[in-house]
């Protein structure tokens, strides 16, 4: 399964302070440059104008990252596999995606941990054409063509689970691969598609041709328990666990920036943070309906950056229930997220 998603990749390849040694780790040896310039750090996604990742993009834009001593370059992949596969060669050292991905690899034989959580909700909806009145919840889709981002992506598990969740089986489930934005609205506009997992902006995009209706809203906690019966976090840090065991400095740096712009996102509006998005985000829909699509969503960030009560929990059974990769295999949910690191950036912020 893998997932649609923002990478954040981290590479730190100067000796610390005092130190000298050789090394083939392509991830360094150290926290800290010998000369005292910032930890160089790579921040890799594959579609950097996704509202789920504004928390990365502020956070360089904003000088957060700089603040710690990080000099951090955002570097706009292809697509997921490449930053995942890069991540598990060692190529590259943090990725940000959804949390999930951490049981999927585990399950794999990958030790993979999520060190801060952006998101408290998957930031999703699932809608219904306007034309299709008796499409009225998940509950009526039964035999009907739901389109999502693509086969094995977020949207693809969310879509599968509401059926699953709503007494459909997955054999009545048909799910389609309609990308996001223009082809997905044109999806709903030709009928090629009954409903619809997907996020902002094109849920605003829909809601204002009038041609899609919510019904199932989890661009919030309360909404994704009400759609999925527990909650279901989204967009995470994750770094691979032994590298974070032996750079705990700079995966600390990296959550201490996070944490500060997950904070500052908490205290402003959607319009005060969109002044701080480069242009070109939003210049496909609009300042206006960005700015609008993203008050709409604006409870699926996470200001504490800390893992949902019982989300863990809720992840993992949802994906016994649609990931073949898991279902069978055993979990251990301890390891697949710390908070840790989240929890010393907040005593740092309230101490200063």
């Amino acid at each position: 399964m893998w997932h649609k998603k923002i990478v954040l990749i981290a590479a730190t390849t100067f000796l610390a302070a005092g130190l000298t040694a050789c090394s083939d780790d392509k991830s360094g040896s150290s926290d800290a440059a010998s000369d005292g310039s910032a930890t160089k750090v790579t921040i890799a996604l594959s579609n950097q104008a996704n509202q789920s990742y504004l928390p990365l993009i502020l956070a360089q834009r904003m000088g957060f990252f700089t603040k710690q001593g990080l000099d951090v370059k955002i570097d706009n992949l292809q697509g997921t596999p490449q930053v995942s596969d890069a991540l598990l060669k060692g190529d590259v050292q943090g990725m940000i995606g959804f949390f999930d991905h951490n049981l999927d690899l585990q399950a794999k034989g990958k030790d993979t941990e999520a060190v801060v959580q952006l998101l408290q909700a998957p930031g999703m909806v699932e809608m219904t054409r306007t034309n299709e009145s008796s499409l009225k919840s998940p509950a009526d889709l039964r035999g009907k063509t739901v389109g999502v981002t693509s086969l094995g992506s977020a949207s693809s598990t969310i879509g599968s689970y509401l059926a699953i969740h709503n007494n459909i089986p997955l054999s009545q489930t048909h799910l389609v691969a309609v990308a996001a934005g223009a082809t997905f609205v044109a999806a709903f506009q030709h009928d090629r598609v009954d409903a619809g997992v997907t996020t902002e902006p094109t849920i605003s995009t829909l809601l204002k041709k009038q041609l899609g209706t919510i019904v199932a809203d989890m661009r919030t906690l309360a909404g994704t328990k009400a759609a999925l019966g527990g909650p279901y976090p989204g967009t995470a840090l994750t770094v691979q666990t032994a590298w974070a065991n032996s750079h705990k400095a700079t995966t600390q740096k990296m959550v201490n920036a996070i944490y500060q712009t997950l904070q500052w996102m908490e205290s402003h509006s959607a319009a005060q943070i969109t002044a701080q998005v480069p242009a070109d985000f939003y210049s496909g829909s609009g300042k206006d309906q960005y700015i609008q699509a993203l008050a709409n969503e604006m409870g699926m960030y996470n200001p504490t950056g800390q893992m949902p009560t019982d989300a863990p929990q809720t992840v993992l059974r949802v994906l016994n229930a649609v990931d073949p990769a898991v279902k069978g295999h055993k979990i251990d949910l301890a390891k697949t997220y710390t908070d840790e690191y989240v929890q010393k950036a907040a005593q740092e912020k309230s101490s200063s």
